[in-house]
């Protein structure tokens, strides 16, 4: 809802039918960004905007104003980030295009414990912001710093009046949003007393993919899945978040978290809810996050009976990635060499609505796992018969594979008569790429993340009561874990897919894991 009540409807799927329609309705803004001199910033909020820049997608007035403690003026901050841009893609770097963009770009030196340093950050705002056709002066403050000081951070806001009063404001607040329910919550309160939810800008960025945003339409604007997408015909849905990269530099963050706090939390149960959810009675953000809380919502509690029955954690060994040897996550930088920390789950959810009550989800997800990918896999039942009474005609069921990264495409794997033999079964599958389709690339998540926040389309972004909600569905787990120590950690080795307990959470109920 906006102040006066009315309820907001600016979303990117309310357009006009003419294609593309990304650049459109980009009135002028100012993007504070906090932390503007650290790694997320060099490595993806600067060159994400570069590139829409550059793409033509940013209206022809905006400001990007860093704000941290190093100690560089604009001319500084620019040489900076430059060198940053050109490491992010030196190959597409346009020197011409980055001298244009280069303009836009603003430096002032603060620490976030010192009120004078909010002064001079307003002060800066009013001296580079351009008021927007009615009048306001739009704002986003980006939260590109660590988890403990954006409490911090919003308070000072809120002390020198930025979050409301002279401008119009938004705040963009990345993962992890809290440690657990109550931590989320508190989180929540502290933000939503210096701005209103609907200013509050949640990110999950594995939702700004467009594979992602395409379930949605794939689902409801094809009869022939939207039909069979329910309990009747669906036998099993698993959802794979794998990677093949350690925790790289993140050792004292991923060792606080966790794999349940870092990925399925957030990421998984963002894409189940996707998944699951009706048609919302309109593509309007919140009917859309609507049927999304809905879902988590009905996800089934866990006790711990059933968590050491259908929950697996894992904890990665030394191994080899391709031809490369890899260490174990006790032999990471920051890491305990006697950490219990998982780096790997698995396990069984079950979402208790009409639509998919007894149907199966599984969800698994880890590090050093032998390749990059994020996919859904829709396992459709097989049929009940075996042609010409053979005992060898088993029918392979139907799959559907929705894949989202690294290779952004759509699967079908079907039976066919094999060519030439009398009543051969032959499983074949049919593809569907978006880079080969639309020639061209799909915009990367931050990208399209940012574009979102200026055009003030909430669609993407995680509400504050299903924030909640997830939090609620992985706590039990959580505790569970933490209350008792792994007999057996590590217990797979790097370049494998997980512990040998994953394989049989399926086998148990005489199914394995799908991958494309």
């Amino acid at each position: 809802m906006a102040d006066g009540g009315e309820l907001i409807i600016d979303s990117r799927y309310l357009q006009t039918c003419e294609i593309p329609t990304q650049g459109r309705r980009v009135e002028p803004f100012t993007l504070v960004i906090m932390g503007g001199g650290g790694d997320l910033s060099q490595r993806k909020l600067i060159p994400s905007n570069f590139h829409l820049f550059h793409e033509n997608e940013l209206p022809e007035v905006f400001s990007i104003l860093a704000f941290d403690r190093l100690d560089l003026d604009d001319a500084g901050y620019r040489a900076v980030i430059e060198e940053a841009v050109k490491r992010s893609d030196a190959d597409a770097f346009d020197k011409a295009a980055w001298d244009l963009f280069s303009r836009h770009l603003f430096y002032v030196r603060g620490v976030f414990e010192n009120d004078e340093s909010f002064e001079g950050l307003k002060g800066r705002i009013e001296q580079i912001s351009v008021p927007t056709s009615k009048g306001t002066r739009d704002v986003i403050y980006y939260m590109a710093v660590p988890p403990e000081v954006v409490s911090l951070a919003v308070e000072k806001m809120k002390a020198h009046d930025l979050c409301k009063g002279a401008f119009k404001t938004r705040i963009v607040i990345e993962k992890p949003f809290g440690e657990d329910r109550a931590s989320a919550a508190r989180l929540n309160r502290m933000i939503t007393g210096a701005f209103d939810e609907n200013q509050v800008y949640r990110i999950d960025h594995y939702l700004a993919k467009e594979p992602v945003d395409n379930i949605l339409f794939f689902r409801f604007s094809n009869t022939i899945f939207e039909e069979v997408w329910n309990r009747r015909y669906v036998d099993n849905v698993q959802i794979t978040v794998a990677e093949d990269i350690g925790i790289e530099h993140r050792g004292a963050f991923y060792e606080k978290a966790g794999v349940v706090r870092d990925i399925v939390q957030n990421h998984l149960l963002q894409i189940l809810s996707l998944v699951c959810m009706e048609a919302p009675i309109g593509f309007v953000p919140e009917f859309i996050r609507d049927e999304k809380a809905r879902i988590v919502r009905s996800i089934r509690p866990v006790d711990a009976e059933y968590i050491d029955r259908f929950v697996v954690r894992g904890q990665y060994e030394p191994g080899t990635i391709g031809d490369r040897e890899v260490p174990g996550y006790r032999g990471e930088p920051n890491v305990s060499p006697s950490s219990i920390t998982p780096t790997f789950f698995a396990g069984k959810f079950l979402v208790d609505n009409l639509r998919w009550a007894g149907v199966p989800f599984y969800l698994r997800t880890g590090k050093r796992l032998p390749r990059r990918v994020t996919e859904i896999c829709i396992q459709f039942k097989r049929l009940p018969l075996r042609l010409f009474g053979r005992t060898c005609d088993v029918l392979e069921p139907n799959v559907l594979f929705l894949t989202i990264q690294p290779d952004e495409k759509i699967a079908l794997r079907f039976l066919v008569k094999y060519p030439f033999a009398a009543n051969q079964l032959y499983t074949v599958r049919m593809d569907f790429s978006y880079e080969e389709a639309f020639k061209t690339p799909p915009h990367e998540a931050y990208e399209r993340i940012l574009l979102d926040v200026v055009k003030g389309d909430l669609t993407l972004f995680v509400r504050e009561d299903t924030i909640e909600e997830m939090w609620e569905v992985v706590d039990p787990i959580n505790r569970r874990w933490e209350s008792r120590t792994p007999p057996d950690f590590p217990n797979y080795r790097a370049g494998t897919w997980g512990p040998p307990a994953a394989e049989q959470l399926m086998a148990q109920e005489s199914r394995a894991w799908l991958t494309v």
